[in-house]
């Protein structure tokens, strides 16, 4: 094949390149892959269709293919320290819509009579989980549960629900999922209170089953930093992008044997043809990366940051949700200061600041919400320490008091554009 080259995509992909470099990501969902992983994703395994698992293909020619594959899962289970993975998700929200489908198989029950409790959108949950615009909130008997007085999850709630779904008739229980995990929840959340709630009130068969989504802090999972789900969870669904350090992609966890032949059959034929090899290919050199002593460095190094970054901006009177943060996001609520979460955004992007608008608890439109989402994990990567994110927080603060008392001037933007620049000097992506 002889082609001329795309010149147009490749100066667009280059423009890309450029705007990385010069540009601090803190949106949370965002990291830096390493080049190994951008070369197995970038291989000529994207030229291989796979349909089926490894040793159980519809097509000829996997040898190779399948050694890849069962080696992405050999690497994913001594990660997480569980029995099964499915590595094929394309993405985590294909990841938990294939759970849910799952979970409907598990117990024989149809899409409309699965009861589904996840976090709300307000609340930190993830959109994947219930939320009324979704598959997972139109297919399923979704609702959701939020905060307490205290902004951290409402546990009460979700055991009130838990013992009341326990005490209805056999025959009028058809299945009952309850979502832990979130998108922009800041704190730990505790697992084993909610698996010992669920063991206490079920009897020998699975009522009830347990599915958490750590997409957003499985590398910290992984980096030792956080407590394993898998250790309570009936599944565990994560992405391999964000905290995981990977190419974007999905995976599904389990130790129970019972559950995971559903999940495999849910993911193919159940909700994905072919799977992505050459991505999973990435995901098995990510998670080699992440076996890796450095690797529990960096996550440690993430939640340094983090803590660092929260601390100044509490220091400046910057209202943060929760008050402060266990992970690598940083919530921060505006209500008080008469700025949207846009705005700031937008502010932020013009100074070389990435981060995104977020809902708080409380707001009612995802789209004019009320506060940011920002995190370390990116920057982290990139070398970013204590001191830097320090710095980073005092121009946030800076920003957005001035946007609030109209006393933004462009004294304080090229201030602020040029902190960054020195920033991103400092510490070379590419």
């Amino acid at each position: 094949m002889s082609y001329k080259k795309d010149q147009i995509i490749f100066d667009l992909i280059e423009k890309e390149q450029i705007r990385q470099e010069n540009v601090i990501e803190m949106i949370a969902s965002e990291n830096i892959v390493s080049k190994q992983v951008q070369e197995a994703c970038g291989s000529i395994l994207t030229n291989k269709y796979a349909e089926g698992y490894p040793s159980k293909r519809y097509y000829a020619g996997c040898g190779e293919i399948d050694k890849i594959e069962a080696l992405a899962i050999e690497r994913a289970k001594e990660l997480f320290e569980c029995k099964f993975a499915n590595v094929q998700p394309h993405s985590g929200a294909s990841a938990n819509l294939a759970v849910l489908f799952a979970c409907c198989e598990y117990f024989k029950c149809k899409p409309q009579d699965l009861k589904v409790l996840g976090m709300s959108l307000d609340a930190g949950g993830h959109l994947t989980h219930g939320a009324r615009p979704t598959i997972s909130g139109k297919w399923f008997k979704s609702y959701n549960y939020g905060l307490d007085e205290s902004f951290l999850i409402d546990y009460d709630f979700i055991e009130k629900e838990i013992e009341d779904y326990s005490s209805l008739p056999k025959d009028v229980k058809k299945g009952f999922v309850v979502i832990l995990g979130g998108s922009a929840y800041t704190r730990d959340i505790d697992y084993k209170r909610i698996r010992n709630k669920i063991n206490s009130l079920q009897k020998l068969d699975k009522e009830i089953l347990l599915f958490v989504d750590m997409a957003h802090f499985a590398g910290l999972v992984a980096g030792k930093q956080l407590e394993n789900p898998c250790k309570y969870a009936d599944i565990v669904s994560t992405t391999t992008h964000k905290t995981l350090r990977g190419p974007r992609g999905g995976m599904i966890l389990s130790n129970d044997e019972s559950i995971a032949k559903f999940i495999d059959k849910a993911i193919f034929p159940g909700c994905q043809g072919g799977p992505l090899e050459h991505i999973i290919a990435g995901k098995a050199v990510s998670f080699y990366e992440a076996l890796q002593p450095e690797f529990k460095e960096y996550s440690k190094q993430v939640i340094l940051n983090n803590k660092a970054f929260c601390d100044k901006l509490k220091e400046e009177d910057v209202n943060l949700v929760s008050d402060r943060s266990d992970n690598h996001i940083c919530l921060v609520d505006l209500k008080s200061y008469g700025v949207s979460g846009s705005e700031m955004e937008d502010l932020l992007t013009e100074v070389g600041i990435i981060c995104n608008k977020n809902s708080v608890f409380g707001d009612k439109s995802p789209m004019n919400p009320n506060g940011i989402r920002l995190g370390t994990p990116a920057c982290t990567t990139r070398g970013f320490k204590e001191e830097d994110m320090v710095l980073i927080a005092n121009i946030i603060s800076r920003l957005i008091k001035a946007k609030s008392k109209e006393s933004l001037d462009d004294k304080l933007i090229k201030e602020s554009k040029d902190l960054v620049s020195e920033l991103c000097k400092k510490y070379p992506h590419f």
